[in-house]
């Protein structure tokens, strides 16, 4: 008998919470007591020599009188049986897809292990833990045994899951084959294979039971559930591979994707937050990242510099108004905007101010730096654009209406979009090279792709236009208008609405790809990054989109509305929010 306890490590300075497997032997014959604590100690021993995510790690065990005790990462979520019986129906393909990748990946990590293959034996729902981040545990190596070619034993092992040659003593890899693929089975069906005649799977076809699964992906686990070893996967990576290869040919992974990328995709797909931090008031804007710290203003007035990795407080500069202006970061100084009507250059080693500059209007537009100059432009009317080191006006550009787009310079020329729905170009000179009509305001800041500029107007139309000549090359209509500014990757070019949709565009016929329905709208800018698409919307929710096919990887609600726009850095996104909170989220 046993039982498994969460605990503290009164060890350790900061309260550590540990798991703690408890073994009670109560066998009275010798033989059998030596069998258990045999049992025990090779169960510590082997997670003693493993180190893989999938496997949780083994801290300190000892043994007081009958009872001996593993001390073990503490994993906070469910066993696959316990989630299937608090579903009772079927888990969806993509999911389960997703689980096989990282099983098959910590059964090829312990069939390849040195010295010696490590067989598990025992794969089934109830040893595969989910985490509260969706992450694969797979759990109870009490079973496991080293490999030894030729060797027999006793059947050890869950009826219904294991293979004919297991009944016959066998462990070799193929029985871990054999039991993943019954657990498959099992989380695609809802059908428990303990309550079946054994090896009756192929009696009871997957898509009979769950019409909704893919042929692909049936033909898998079939071959995974052959009665003849040889028949199976020569091994677990080949199985991972096919798995990859429906993946990709299904949508829910990029074409290009390498299986190791694979694996790590289907491992991290979390969306807890890392960390928060707490502002005085809403944040509306958008962050900057440099060397480790993240910049983002608060309508608080304050523009705060945070520790990127645990979210610390670093410092912050006060300004005198809101601040929505994204930071523009240039040789160790901060520039950015504010209602206040002033440009500010700030020091990102104290933030202490280097300069300000005055103009007549409330500032929502972002800064860009190039050529020495800073860009930007205001509710005075104009585009300003200043000597960087010493914060003098270079030249300025009436544009005839507030501007709340920020400048994109490409080609060595200045792009910016006006409240009077007029998107014009100008050179490092001040002379203007064309400028090109919406039929509403341009709030949205131009994309340059392949020298076409993309950008939106509240006309509800996304404009390509030729970043030379200013022509129209096509417009794509929307249902309602657009303060996003798009973003293009491999000729897609992604986009939301205040119609509550995402779209995805082709960017050479102008024809949808797909779009996403959410239940608001969508004010904040896209980011492509590694495969997938992220935006938010201003019911709070931070959506993760498959950048090719437009499926839902995962979505978060944070607990106010969302105005700015994610960035992402080292697979780790940051976000704003009216809770007047800034969150890291796994991308």
């Amino acid at each position: 008998m046993g039982a498994v306890y969460q605990a503290q490590d009164l060890r350790f300075k900061v309260e550590k919470t540990v798991a703690v497997k408890e073994m009670i032997n109560q066998a009275t014959d010798p033989d059998i007591q030596a069998t258990i604590v045999e049992t025990f100690e090779r169960e510590a021993n082997i997670l003693a020599t493993v180190s893989h995510p999938s496997i949780p790690t083994i801290y300190d065990y000892f043994t007081l009188g009958a009872r001996s005790y593993l001390v073990m990462e503490f994993i906070d979520g469910d066993n696959l049986e316990i989630k299937l019986q608090q579903r009772r129906a079927p888990f969806l393909e993509e999911e389960v897809i997703g689980w096989a990748i990282a099983l098959c990946d910590v059964l090829d990590y312990l069939h390849n292990h040195e010295p010696e293959p490590i067989i598990f034996r025992d794969v089934k729902p109830a040893n595969v833990m989910i985490t509260s981040r969706n992450q694969v545990r797979l759990v109870d190596f009490g079973i496991a045994k080293t490999f030894q070619s030729g060797a027999k034993g006793t059947m050890i092992g869950t009826e219904g899951y294991s293979p004919p040659e297991q009944y016959r003593g066998e462990a070799t890899p193929q029985v871990d084959i054999y039991a993943l693929g019954a657990t498959l089975h099992h989380l695609l069906t809802n059908q428990d294979p303990r309550t079946e005649p054994p090896f009756t799977f192929d009696e009871r076809p997957i898509r009979t039971a769950n019409p909704s699964i893919s042929a692909g992906l049936e033909s898998i686990i079939n071959a995974a559930l052959m009665y003849n070893p040889p028949e199976r996967f020569d091994n677990a990576a080949i199985m991972r591979k096919a798995l990859i290869g429906l993946a990709q040919q299904t949508g829910l992974l990029e074409d290009e994707i390498s299986i190791a990328q694979a694996t790590q995709f289907f491992q991290d797909q979390s969306h807890s937050p890392i960390w928060t931090f707490t502002c005085e008031d809403e944040i509306r804007g958008t962050a900057s990242y440099l060397d480790g710290v993240l910049y983002i203003g608060s309508y608080d007035h304050n523009l705060y510099a945070l520790d990127s990795s645990n979210g610390k407080f670093i410092w912050k500069y006060a300004a005198n108004g809101g601040i929505v202006s994204k930071p523009a970061i240039h040789e160790n100084k901060v520039y950015f905007g504010s209602t206040d009507q002033h440009i500010h250059s700030i020091s990102c080693r104290n933030g202490k101010k280097v300069w300000v500059h005055s103009t007549d209007g409330a500032i929502y537009s972002s800064p860009t730096v190039a050529e020495g100059h800073l860009f930007i432009g205001s509710d005075d009317e104009y585009l300003h654009v200043l000597n960087i080191m010493a914060g003098r006006e270079a030249w300025t550009a009436n544009l005839g209406s507030r501007v709340r787009s920020s400048p994109l310079i490409a080609l060595d020329l200045v792009y910016i979009g006006s409240e009077n729905g007029e998107i014009q170009c100008y050179d490092f000179s001040g002379n203007i090279k064309w400028r090109t009509a919406a039929k509403r305001a341009v709030t949205a800041s131009p994309h340059f792709y392949e020298n076409v500029i993309y950008i939106t107007s509240l006309d509800g139309v996304l404009y390509a236009i030729d970043a030379k000549s200013g022509w129209v090359i096509w417009r794509y209509r929307m249902e309602n208008g657009s303060i996003c500014t798009p973003t293009a990757h491999e000729n897609r070019v992604y986009v939301g609405s205040t119609d509550n949709r995402f779209y995805c565009i082709n960017t050479k016929s102008s024809k949808k790809v797909y779009s996403f329905d959410t239940d608001n709208q969508i004010n904040s800018s896209p980011f492509y990054y590694k495969g997938a698409i992220y935006f938010c919307n201003v019911d709070g929710f931070i959506y993760s989109l498959h950048a090719v096919s437009g499926r839902l990887r995962w979505k978060y609600q944070t607990e106010g509305q969302i105005t700015g726009s994610p960035i992402i850095v080292d697979d780790v996104l940051y976000i704003g929010s009216s809770d007047k909170k800034v969150y890291a989220l796994p991308a």
